[in-house]
């Protein structure tokens, strides 16, 4: 079996630094169209396991800290952490409460202590981490025995509609891109953590048109970060060529854009 612990994603993720600022930008407008992060985060909260109640939880990769919130409100005896790679994220949630304590960091080094909360709920951060055999590993160390990391990603096949419309259009990456789902199983059985589910979901939302996709990705921060992409303003030509071709996937209920949606609870053991 291949291993693909350290495999780079074909092509590479972007630089986490532009991932940092891209959402950080995004910050004010991101709540407004935010429909997969919420639908994405209650089902992975239905995940956790039934009266889980840890003395501090980890909610990494908060973004505007709406789960930060909720999680507030069901573990109202717990102390929350609250992190973010991008600052611009950190200071929308902040002022909004929900954790105790709200911090700059890297899931893939996290600047905890060991053994130092009992849940780690990740809800869409994670696919951005390039080594997440790292992410992995951090969410061991700072897990105590019989905690839980629970986090929802992106795996290939997101997004396959508008990837493919733009490969209609010309060769260059358009579309973000991300780690296979099978990555996922063997990533997360090595990971020493014992894997209480791990399943893959299709998440479909449907627009009336191209620019109203388009434009969710840009205010939520999540458009084309990837090495590769193209520079510049695209062309009139291309943009009624990328309608035209993506014209040819449209529903009764608008042009789908399918998400494949990784749901995972892993427990570190006693």
């Amino acid at each position: 079996m291949t291993d693909l612990s350290h495999a780079p994603l074909p092509g590479g993720l972007p630089d986490k630094r532009l991932v940092a600022a891209s959402f950080s930008r995004a910050a004010a407008s991101y709540d407004s169209v935010a429909e997969l992060q919420r639908a994405v985060g209650s089902q992975l909260l239905a995940r956790l396991p039934a009266g889980i109640a840890p003395k501090r939880w980890l909610d990494m990769g908060c973004g505007t800290g709406y789960f930060s919130r909720v999680l507030g409100e069901q573990l109202p005896a717990s102390q929350g952490v609250a992190l973010d790679i991008a600052e611009g994220m950190l200071n929308h949630a902040r002022p909004l409460g929900g954790a105790h304590h709200f911090i700059a960091g890297d899931a893939e080094r996290l600047p905890l202590k060991a053994e130092s909360v009992g849940l780690i709920y990740s809800s869409l951060a994670v696919q951005w981490c390039a080594n997440f055999d790292a992410v992995l590993s951090e969410a061991y160390r700072v897990l105590q025995p019989g905690g839980v990391l629970a986090f929802a990603s992106l795996c290939v096949g997101t997004l396959e509609e508008l990837r493919e419309s733009w490969r209609a259009v010309d060769g260059l990456v358009h579309v973000n891109r991300f780690r296979t789902f099978e990555a996922y199983q063997q990533l997360c059985a090595g990971s020493g953590l014992r894997v209480v589910s791990l399943e893959r979901r299709p998440h479909v939302l449907h627009y009336p048109d191209v620019r109203s996709l388009t434009h969710e990705l840009k205010a939520l921060g999540a458009h084309n970060l990837n090495p590769g992409r193209p520079g510049g303003l695209t062309g009139r030509a291309r943009i009624v060529a990328l309608v035209q071709a993506y014209e040819r996937f449209r529903q009764a209920r608008g042009l789908p854009a399918t998400y494949q949606v990784v749901y995972a609870v892993l427990e570190k053991p006693l």
